[in-house]
């Protein structure tokens, strides 16, 4: 890979995310490359080796002056990236433009553009339109128990509660059953049928303060898998949806509606719409970020919105 800089701003920066356990990823992988050659697409590739190599890679790039960087991957490597990204770059400076091909265990930014991981071909050909918009970024500010301090930046969402530890489960039936996705999605969606637990959450918006218990939070900045369809990824703003316990029938009418993105129209949840949130208890629940599960038991959270940030590739 030449270091450059000048010679490097011409060319996409590919960063190759393969999903373990799935064979349809590696074969994707070959249609990528077969069409990226046969459009004279000017590129070099790294590929990841596992969790948190994605933001080192990213990083690494942003570094020798590429400034257009793709993502062979799905949300938790797309949110990678972008970590790596603002890391890397001088404070005042533009960012590099930030783009996806979906090939992850979950895409929901990249079809929140139309982007389909069954169609990496067309995804590529309206890549090279040349096409970018400005997105939010979302900033968290993670406090553990030891009281250590995480920061995170997200494109998606940040989950709290129910939502964190399906991600967590997801994936790891997502290995157990080798990348079959209708296994993965039936046992996944079976395990969220009985496990329904609630937590006490204390939290801020506004002037507003808010003590319940919860089933599942999300703070999102776009479509949140789901749970925040309303959300646009460039308003300034973040979508928060709040489950309370739903009954075994309300979360099996829950989870449809889920999948047919009406997640909002069932009873129980309640809305709003702001540029930051502070939640100060949220007892023993699993917080994950853009699909990444955070492995620390997290005391307390703040989000908040910079709005149109970073440069995306758009259709």
């Amino acid at each position: 890979m030449n270091s450059n800089p000048p010679h490097n701003a011409d060319r996409w920066g590919i960063i190759y995310c393969p999903t373990e356990g799935s064979w349809r990823t590696q074969r994707r992988w070959r249609r990528i490359l077969v069409h990226l050659d046969l459009r004279c697409v000017p590129y070099d590739f790294v590929q990841s080796e596992g969790q948190g190599s994605v933001e080192r890679l990213a990083a690494m790039l942003t570094q020798n002056g590429y400034r257009t960087l793709l993502v062979v991957g799905g949300d938790a490597a797309l949110g990678d990236a972008l970590n790596g990204i603002v890391g890397a770059t001088p404070a005042g400076s533009d960012y590099p433009t930030l783009g996806i091909i979906p090939n992850g265990v979950i895409n929901d930014f990249a079809r929140y553009w139309d982007f389909h991981p069954a169609h990496p071909e067309a995804t590529i050909d309206a890549l090279l339109c040349g096409r970018t918009r400005r997105v939010d970024v979302g900033e968290v500010r993670l406090t553990t128990i030891g009281g250590e301090v995480l920061h995170r930046r997200f494109l998606n969402c940040v989950n709290v509660g129910l939502a964190a530890s399906m991600i967590k489960l997801r994936r790891r039936n997502h290995t157990f059953w080798h990348g079959l996705r209708l296994l993965r999605e039936l046992s996944s969606a079976f395990m969220l049928l009985l496990y329904r637990p609630s937590t006490r959450m204390h939290f801020t918006i506004g002037a507003e303060h808010y003590d319940r218990r919860i089933t599942t939070l999300c703070i999102g900045s776009c479509h949140g898998f789901g749970q925040t369809p309303s959300a646009v990824p460039y308003n300034g703003q973040l979508d928060i949806s709040a489950v309370k316990r739903p009954t075994l029938l309300h979360a099996l009418t829950a989870l449809s509606l889920l999948f047919k993105r009406r997640f909002l129209s069932q009873k129980g949840i309640s809305v709003w719409r702001t540029p930051t949130i502070e939640m100060s208890q949220i007892g023993r629940a699993t917080v994950s970020v853009d699909g990444h599960a955070i492995h620390h038991r997290i005391t307390r959270l703040t989000a908040t919105i910079r709005r149109e940030a970073i440069r995306f590739m758009i259709p």
